[in-house]
């Protein structure tokens, strides 16, 4: 009895042990990648699909299972995948991956690392999109995009993560999340702060109209996983209208707190797309310090807040539109 104790406790220790290991910022780039098309238009956005001429991921691997115990506790190498050699099959299957979204290409190298490596249990990948611009060039009405020179932009960078375990000869998605990540967006007016808690560590003053500057990070889940991967394209959300969702409730609504934003943004995601399950939000509050009270109408002078800033974590899921 006390030998079975024993072996009781290792093996819960043993499934609550953190053991990983992988390869992270593997740049990879794909010209005339197949295009996104047919995804179902919202009002908020002129979304309709991307060309994907040109189609660039900073993608992270992650390899699990209990094979590679032996390489942390006894030097044993015999069951590691290199991770210079996860570099290169991640290069290599851009060239055959023939979807045309962020998350079907994740999906895509996972699934062919799990038939490939059979001692692997599970994989994670996930990537970071390099937005790329079409820049303007004359053309026969006017200028017009190219269709060759691209900017490296600065903007919005959309995200994936699917996670994928072994299940009998087969793998099966156990967790998905996609989303769109520095959004920078400043309204100048039409937003407040007022109604907070008033004790003597206040120094904040209330403030019924602001300039408001946020950077926001927004994350989704599907109900059923297998619609992120964009094979269907009517049931796959793009993070561009996300993006779009987005600017046009801080457009619309006059919000007294980031938190009330965020919510009503939630909401609309929420009610845009049925078929996902969950969105939830990072923001950063930014907001513009007043420096003059004394000039006429609308106008001020702002600047810079000094650090440190606020931040807002927040997530939702469908029994918030119910409510």
């Amino acid at each position: 009895m006390s030998y079975s104790n024993e072996t009781d406790t290792e093996l819960e220790s043993t499934d609550q042990r953190t053991m990983n290991y992988g390869k992270e910022k593997v740049a990879v780039y794909r010209t005339y990648a197949n295009p996104l098309e047919g995804v179902r238009t919202i009002p908020e956005s002129s979304f309709d699909g991307r060309d994907n001429i040109l189609f660039g991921l900073e993608v992270r691997v992650q390899f699990e299972g209990e094979e590679f115990l032996p390489s942390f506790s006894e030097a044993d190498n015999s069951k590691v995948v290199a991770t210079d050699s996860m570099k290169n099959f991640v290069l290599h299957q851009a060239g055959e991956y023939e979807g045309a979204t962020a998350e079907g290409f994740l999906h895509f190298v996972g699934t062919e690392f799990l038939k490939t490596y059979p001692h692997v249990e599970a994989v994670k990948m996930s990537a970071k999109e390099y937005p790329f611009d079409q820049r303007m060039v004359p053309g026969d009405d006017g200028f017009e995009p190219s269709d060759l020179v691209f900017r490296v932009s600065d903007d919005e960078s959309a995200f994936g993560e699917v996670f994928l375990e072994r299940k009998e000869d087969d793998s099966r998605i156990k967790e998905q999340t996609s989303g769109i990540t520095g959004i920078e967006l400043v309204k100048v007016k039409g937003n407040s702060f007022t109604g907070y808690v008033q004790d003597e560590y206040t120094t904040l003053p209330e403030r019924e109209d602001r300039a408001l500057y946020i950077s926001l990070d927004i994350f989704w889940t599907y109900s059923d996983p297998e619609d992120a991967l964009g094979e269907e394209p009517q049931r796959y959300v793009p993070a561009e209208q996300v993006r779009d969702i987005a600017q046009v409730v801080f457009h619309e609504v006059d919000s007294n707190s980031i938190q009330d934003l965020i919510y009503q943004i939630g909401l609309r995601v929420l009610e845009r797309y049925s078929q996902l399950e969950s969105v939830s939000f990072e923001a950063n509050n930014r907001t513009w310090i007043e420096v003059r009270e004394d000039l006429e109408g609308d106008a001020k002078v702002l600047r810079e807040p000094p650090r440190p800033t606020g931040y807002q974590q927040f997530s939702m899921d469908r029994s918030d539109l119910e409510e």
